[in-house]
């Protein structure tokens, strides 16, 4: 029976301290994410602070809501004009108007919003990195003890949340257009329109981080930025009118293409895994660029 109890009690000991151990190692890890975390949130502070510094992000937010401020007046006055038309057409002939001018406005807004962000984005990335390898403060944040991948995603998600910032306010264009709207407007149409948006602007910030990542003058960033963009615009006309195997090929790698399903209010997974899968490739390349250059300094 003593023997028992000792090996119980053994046993019991022995539990405690795994328990112990158990305990440590989930506050390490713990911590560990937390640090992981704060380090990230203090590079995305810090990037967003830098770019509402300068005044490059309040020109880009300015000209970019006047572009699409004066297309959002013609278009809507150019459907409301040709829905006039039709009912005048339809007193005459006895048929009904069968023009949905919400749907219509929305899904044109989107169009131009998802072509307009390809000559917008790449001055918001140009010098994400570019401006840090020239002014030298990049040396600084590759010699901290933060890690690429905090330095990527931080830059990232503040690239990302200024994109969001800088097409939020078209959303006022569009609701004030709903207080008068007759059909009501569909707000899946618009949700879902503003869901590819974000999406599409994820991938173009992504790739234009990873072509600013790679030169330390902002100028050439942007323009090789620029001219990555406008080859993917070329891949979505260039599919359209090419054949029928080479044309599938170039509409599915062209990034405006996918976009059209989310402009009708149709939420494709197929669409949003290729939006993911390009935005994850961008950060990636990002992050080899970085640890490259990590390398070259060491």
């Amino acid at each position: 029976i003593c023997s028992q109890q000792v090996a119980w009690k053994r046993f019991v000991f022995c539990q405690r301290l795994r328990f112990r151990a158990t305990q440590t190692n989930s506050l390490r890890y713990r911590c560990l994410g937390i640090n992981f975390m704060r380090n990230i949130i203090a590079i995305f502070r810090r990037e967003l602070y830098s770019y509402f510094v300068s005044p490059i992000a309040y020109i880009v937010i300015g000209v970019f809501l006047a572009i699409v401020g004066y297309f959002f007046y013609n278009v809507l006055g150019g459907i409301i004009e040709a829905e006039m038309q039709a009912r005048m057409q339809a007193m005459q002939r006895g048929m009904p108007p069968e023009i949905d001018v919400p749907g219509l406005v929305v899904r044109n807004i989107m169009g131009l919003i998802s072509f307009i962000v390809l000559f917008m984005v790449p001055m918001l990335t140009m010098g994400s990195y570019a401006g840090e390898r020239k002014s030298g403060t990049m040396e600084l944040l590759m010699t901290s003890p933060l890690t690429e991948l905090q330095i990527v995603l931080g830059k990232f998600l503040a690239g990302l949340t200024l994109f969001i910032v800088m097409i939020a306010p078209t959303l006022l264009f569009i609701l004030y257009m709903s207080l008068f709207s007759n059909p009501a407007m569909s707000w899946r149409v618009l949700w879902s329109g503003y869901l590819g948006i974000v999406l599409l602007g994820a991938v173009l910030i992504a790739i234009g981080l990873f072509i600013s990542s790679t030169t330390e003058n902002q100028i050439i960033a942007a323009v090789i930025t620029f001219a990555v963009f406008i080859i993917m615009w070329v891949l979505d006309i260039g599919g359209r009118n090419a054949g029928s195997t080479m044309g599938e090929v170039l509409q599915h790698l062209s990034v405006l293409r996918h976009f059209e399903n989310f402009s009708q209010g149709i939420i494709d997974t197929t669409s949003v895994v290729f939006y993911l899968s390009l935005t994850v490739l961008g950060l990636f390349l990002t992050l080899r660029s970085l640890e490259s250059m990590r390398w070259r300094r060491a």
